[in-house]
């Protein structure tokens, strides 16, 4: 999905968008803790918002989720004004917070029945099951589970309605590195199945796997938007090749690394000794974008 620098979207609001915001305000007093954003996010794709903490992304996605109210600016999301939308259009929602129903005494079956009657064209809870892989655990209380466990329930919780647009809010912390890779695969699988999914989370790894484009937010605006591999000029940064010569570790920047190997490479028998060719990482990219690098 190709997208170059971040440009400043047009003033009105794009209508095909799941969600089209245009100079989103919000004030605590004298402080703006959203000043002006912008923000387009297509139908069917996972959108990573990043930031510091204090940026601003937790009262964005609360104004988009209609739980909190803004002071200024246009929104829509799925069509509609969160400040207004009814039981109809919040059907259309997923949401899974950082916390949620991991302690009940209820089972994972009947927690799912309980929150599939909320809605008028839910999906059945034994399917609900399969797809984030609790299916053994089906009879378990939800007290019981393991961490990662809890979290699929979450998400089971959360996309059992059929949402078209689902908000997950650091989904994987505590993970350990295993459950974090199956739970990205289940977030992939909910992308095929259709649903817009908008993401926040502090993992930048997580957020250049899973995500098709990333905002970055700062001090209540968005600095960037753009495909991982091209936020802040990532894709143009020269690549820094590394070897060992002589005994030696020796390092250079080059904008033509394969021409650079070529002529290294002429200068050794055979393998370049510990031959390594990089560039800029998404968390080193971030880091510099909002002045966070040491």
């Amino acid at each position: 999905m190709a997208a170059g620098p971040w440009r400043r979207p047009t003033e009105e609001l794009d209508p095909d968008a799941a969600i089209s915001v245009r100079g989103l305000v919000k004030r605590y007093g004298d402080r703006a803790a959203v000043d002006g954003i912008d923000l387009d996010i297509r139908r069917g794709e996972i959108f990573a918002l990043l930031g510091p903490n204090g940026a601003g992304k937790t009262t964005t996605v609360e104004v988009l989720e209609g739980f909190r109210d803004r002071d200024d600016g246009e929104v829509r999301v799925l069509g509609v004004d969160p400040a207004t939308g009814g039981r109809r259009w919040k059907a259309d929602l997923g949401i899974v917070l950082q916390s949620g129903a991991g302690d009940s005494q209820l089972t994972c079956r009947e927690l799912l029945q309980a929150q599939a009657s909320y809605y008028p064209d839910p999906r059945d809870p034994g399917e609900v099951l399969a797809l984030v892989g609790l299916t053994e655990k089906a009879g378990a209380r939800g007290r019981t589970l393991s961490g990662g466990q809890r979290r699929r329930l979450d998400v089971a919780l959360g996309i059992v309605g059929r949402p078209k647009l689902l908000f997950l809010d650091e989904p994987t912390t505590g993970f350990d590195p295993e459950a974090r890779r199956q739970f990205w695969a289940l977030v992939r699988e909910l992308r095929e199945l259709g649903t817009t999914i908008l993401l926040t989370t502090h993992y930048l790894d997580e957020a250049e796997a899973l995500a098709d484009r990333v905002g970055v937010i700062a001090h209540g605006r968005v600095l960037e938007i753009g495909v991982p591999g091209e936020l802040g000029g990532r894709g143009l940064a020269p690549a820094v090749v590394s070897w060992t010569e002589d005994g030696v570790r020796r390092t250079a920047e080059t904008a033509t690394p394969t021409a650079f190997v070529r002529e290294l490479a002429a200068r050794f028998p055979g393998e370049v000794p510990d031959l390594a060719v990089s560039r800029p990482t998404l968390e080193d990219t971030y880091l510099r974008m909002i002045g966070d690098r040491p």
